[in-house]
């Protein structure tokens, strides 16, 4: 999916001017509601939605898998899109205190000492697995410069892929937010009713907090990111076990936790 062409100008550093059309990356409101609850709204790009549906809720908690997301419905309004799914199992519960939680922030002056133990709240611990060669991550890397097509096209998208042992690619989401991306690929493979492990998911962006515990809540034992991750990130990938190698360049990339803890 590309967005529309807009106009511009290239302004070099000797002053020039020339002017040039550019595909600007597609952006829009997607709201999320399970279970007739409006949850979020996400700013990303509206392509691969049912995908998000299930990699939102995955991420979030509210599901243990895709099979507890149902009855997908997209459709775009005059403000953006909404997105809305069934929710069953403990999700549903979960939902229902979530958006109660939500409500009441509003008012209620001591909400962000429960929204502050909910980041802290452990994550489960990853499955035991083989250690990643790094021959595997300098694979995937080059052959996931070829498979961004929206990011080739605006320059303005990151991408999650996720490759197996040997580092060949065999699932790729893209969108306008790093989050999203990965939320994506990890709905798309839940659809299809595959692992994350063995293998390892690959990002284009900065590793933080969230990138790490969505990788862990969907599944993966192994995360490789473009970027450094935070002090959050790696402690909580050390805490749940995960693998994490960050700063991945074509001659090199950093070993920043073995899986070991």
């Amino acid at each position: 999916m590309t967005g529309p062409a807009g106009k511009a100008v290239s302004v070099s550093r000797d002053g020039s001017r020339l002017p040039v059309v550019r595909q600007w990356v597609p952006e829009a409101p997607v709201a999320l509601e399970f279970n007739g609850l409006s949850y979020a709204v996400m700013m990303a790009t509206p392509a691969d939605l049912a995908d998000f549906a299930t990699g939102f809720a995955l991420g979030e908690g509210l599901a243990a898998d895709a099979g507890e997301v149902t009855d997908i419905a997209i459709a775009e309004v005059e403000n953006g899109w909404i997105l809305r799914a069934t929710l069953a199992g403990l999700g549903a519960e979960q939902l229902g205190e979530r958006v109660r939680a939500r409500v009441s922030e509003s008012s209620c002056g001591l909400c962000g000492i429960e929204n502050l133990e909910a980041v802290a709240r452990p994550l489960p611990k990853v499955a035991a697995h083989a250690p990643l060669e790094p021959d595997a991550i300098f694979s995937a890397l080059g052959e996931l410069k070829g498979r961004q097509p929206l990011a080739d096209t605006t320059g303005a998208a990151h991408a999650a892929a996720w490759a197996d042992t040997k580092g060949a690619i065999g699932w790729v989401r893209e969108d306008v937010g790093r989050h999203n991306a990965l939320d994506k690929l990890t709905g798309a493979m839940a659809r299809a009713g595959l692992p994350l492990s063995p293998g390892f998911v690959l990002s284009t962006a900065r590793c933080s907090y969230e990138i790490v515990e969505k990788a862990v809540r969907a599944g993966a034992t192994t995360l490789v990111t473009i970027s450094l991750p935070t002090t959050m990130a790696t402690e909580r990938a050390k805490a749940a076990g995960l693998s994490l190698w960050a700063l991945a360049r074509d001659d090199s990339v950093l070993l920043v936790n073995d899986g070991s803890g």
